[in-house]
């Protein structure tokens, strides 16, 4: 049986996660999703998928690097304040 790292749900938590401390850092800030999704460069339905951590209902998101950085750089953060601190392994075994 896969440990829970390596389960199917493993990305699926790691973007609902990373779409959580995105909306944790927006609400630092003060902005609004309809904002930070402007600045980003981003469709507002865009945004609060990502922020839901989904791409579509019942997929998860995988955003690009580019849209990270963007919303990072909207943020005034690091990219790596907005990624989850356990990272799930992806590699085939």
């Amino acid at each position: 049986m896969p440990s829970p790292a390596t389960s199917p749900d493993a990305w699926d938590h790691y973007a609902r996660e990373l779409g959580q401390n995105i909306q944790r850092e927006r609400a630092r800030v003060g902005y609004s999703q309809d904002r930070v999704a402007y600045e980003s460069n981003l469709s507002r339905y865009t945004y609060q998928k990502l922020e839901k951590g989904e791409s579509k209902p019942g997929t998860p998101a995988n955003p690009t690097v580019k849209t990270l950085l963007a919303v990072a750089q909207v943020l005034d953060v690091q990219l790596t304040d907005l990624l989850p601190s356990a990272t799930p392994d992806l590699t085939i075994r």
